[in-house]
């Protein structure tokens, strides 16, 4: 009760204070700088664990008082604020995500592999209970993916998500009136049903855009025929069957991804596990789920915003489909 009493003092007072005088910032939000904080280790070197939690996007979230950056967005400013700092010999990407857009996913993917080119610096991935298609597509420019005993991953494939409205809107007695130039104009519309020509015409760029995924899968991951065709069936795999089928290469912990990167970087035993954030949260460690846009905590319980998942629009997307609706 006190806490919600402290909000509801720090709501009106911010509307007092807003016409008139110099304007205070009563909570942290996406304009603060990135900050460091040491999870563990004390040594000079550095490993930075990237924490990618929930749908892909690079869509921006806006809650009731403040704004958030899009996951491409956090993601790219830690790989920027990193490559300044010679120290950090290793990234550690978290993974939590069922996929998203297309597009947020393969920025994701291009922004990893040209971190890594421009520095050297090794990357690991470690998914945790789902990083599957574009959590799946983003890590493939990692030097090493391991998974979660339980992890799902896999689902290599495309799907075009089309909203329909014409059942509720013949309901309702509402109707579209459409007038267009050029016949394909209104091609995805939600008022109408799709002709064959446009399935068709869906379905070129559905299957351009899967062979793009699978290209490179192909390319990093060096799979045998046979697993190319179980992986191309777009299904979901468990850490065991992903790890025969050449998806991934280690299966353990977190604790155990850090081990395998301090090995894999050259690392000493003390070697510091650092994140980027832009307000401290107490009791950090290796499972905080707390990521760089976070706001000032007291603002939880007034956090309306829905999840990412719920607010697809109609495009095509790399996310498993059973997500939808969740949040991871």
């Amino acid at each position: 009760m006190k806490r919600f009493c402290f909000i509801a003092g720090m709501l009106v007072l911010s509307l007092l204070t807003a016409c008139a005088g110099p304007q205070v910032k009563l909570f942290t939000d996406a304009t603060d700088p990135l900050k460091e904080f040491t999870i563990e280790g004390s040594g000079g070197d550095k490993i930075l664990l990237v924490p990618v939690r929930g749908t892909i996007s690079d869509n921006p979230k806006k809650g009731l008082l403040s704004s958030s950056p899009s996951m491409v967005e956090q993601i790219v400013a830690q790989l920027k604020k990193a490559e300044k700092d010679k120290r950090i010999k290793a990234v550690l990407f978290k993974i939590n995500s069922p996929g998203g857009t297309i597009i947020a996913s393969d920025l994701l993917y291009h922004e990893i592999l040209s971190y890594k080119e421009r520095t050297n610096v090794k990357v690991i991935v470690c998914m945790m209970d789902m990083a599957a298609s574009g959590g799946y597509y983003m890590s493939l420019p990692a030097d090493m993916i391991m998974a979660h005993p339980t992890s799902l991953t896999g689902s290599v494939g495309v799907i075009f998500l089309q909203p329909k409205v014409m059942g509720l809107m013949d309901k309702l007695g509402l109707g579209v009136d459409v007038k267009k130039y050029g016949k394909n104009k209104d091609m995805g519309s939600p008022f109408r049903e799709s002709t064959e020509e446009e399935q068709k015409l869906f379905q070129i760029t559905i299957n351009h855009l899967g062979e793009r995924f699978t290209s490179l899968v192909k390319k990093h991951r060096k799979l045998d025929p046979q697993a190319l065709a179980e992986m191309s069936t777009a299904r979901l795999f468990l850490a065991e069957e992903a790890l025969k089928l050449g998806l991934i290469d280690k299966i353990g912990y977190l604790s155990d991804a850090v081990k395998e990167t301090k090995l894999l970087a050259g690392l000493p035993g003390d070697a510091r596990v650092v994140l980027y954030r832009r307000a401290e949260h107490p009791d950090d460690n290796l499972y905080s789920i707390a990521g760089v846009a976070t706001e000032d905590s007291r603002l939880s319980l007034i956090n309306i915003e829905l999840p990412e998942s719920l607010n697809l629009a109609t495009g095509f997307y790399y996310i498993w489909p059973g997500a939808i609706g969740g949040d991871r």
